[in-house]
């Protein structure tokens, strides 16, 4: 025969198990009040490498659909001095075609599908700089970089120095080479940490790349909702 629960509104399991689900439930909202959404607008502008080399870099609001045909090149934008104490984020990011596995400590030929960029400076030298294009950051005294990347042939997690910025810059592997749709979220002051064994400073700037010029093949990308939280 089949008895209903006699369990009472008020039974001390129920409870806790109501309070843990609304802690929870408030801690999301939290977070996700707290989160600042980057926008995929008129304020990123286009850094090319070569004359003749340029992705194509489609900017839809809270999305970047990103195409590369044996070329490279990178979109960038600058970070409010309000959100210079930035200590995570977060995005989505999908790739429906890309390149080959790659050697990404080896200069000219390190292709990868996709990399983004988090640029950081001493507090001082960033407010003295807030007029900077990228490449001006990227030789700042005290710049450091890191390049969060899908691609490569290295181990997932890894960190790796960088052909091109030397100790600037890092690499950390969020996906090997390959093809998928996956949701990051990144402890930016750890990774920081991790990687140039010294505290984070303020982070200035975004940038986001896409590389097949070495390899000669395509990349059809996108990276979507990314987020900026203390």
């Amino acid at each position: 025969m089949f008895r209903a629960s006699t369990a009472s509104p008020l039974d001390p399991p129920l409870m806790k198990f109501a309070a843990i689900i609304a802690a929870a439930a408030f801690l999301l909202t939290a977070v996700s009040a707290h989160a600042t959404s980057v926008q995929f607008d008129k304020t990123w502008k286009e850094q090319r490498f070569s004359l003749f080399s340029s992705n194509d870099f489609d900017l839809r609001g809270e999305t970047l659909g990103i195409g590369s045909s044996g070329t490279v090149s990178m979109l960038w934008t600058r970070v409010p001095s309000a959100l210079w104490p930035t200590r995570n984020a977060s995005w989505q990011w999908q790739v429906h075609k890309g390149v080959p596995a790659t050697d990404l400590t080896r200069k000219g030929g390190d292709d990868r599908n996709l990399a983004l960029y988090f640029v950081f400076l001493p507090k001082q030298i960033a407010a003295r700089m807030q007029d900077a294009d990228v490449l001006d950051l990227m030789e700042a005294p005290g710049v450091r970089v890191l390049m969060y990347v899908w691609g490569g042939n290295h181990v997932q997690g890894q960190i790796l120095p960088t052909p091109y910025l030397g100790e600037r810059g890092r690499t950390i592997i969020r996906r090997m080479a390959g093809t998928g749709a996956e949701d990051e979220t990144v402890d930016l002051a750890k990774d920081y940490q991790s990687a140039f064994g010294e505290p984070m400073e303020s982070l200035v700037g975004l940038a986001i790349s896409a590389d097949s010029d070495d390899t000669g093949t395509r990349i059809d990308a996108s990276l979507s909702r990314l987020r900026l939280l203390p």
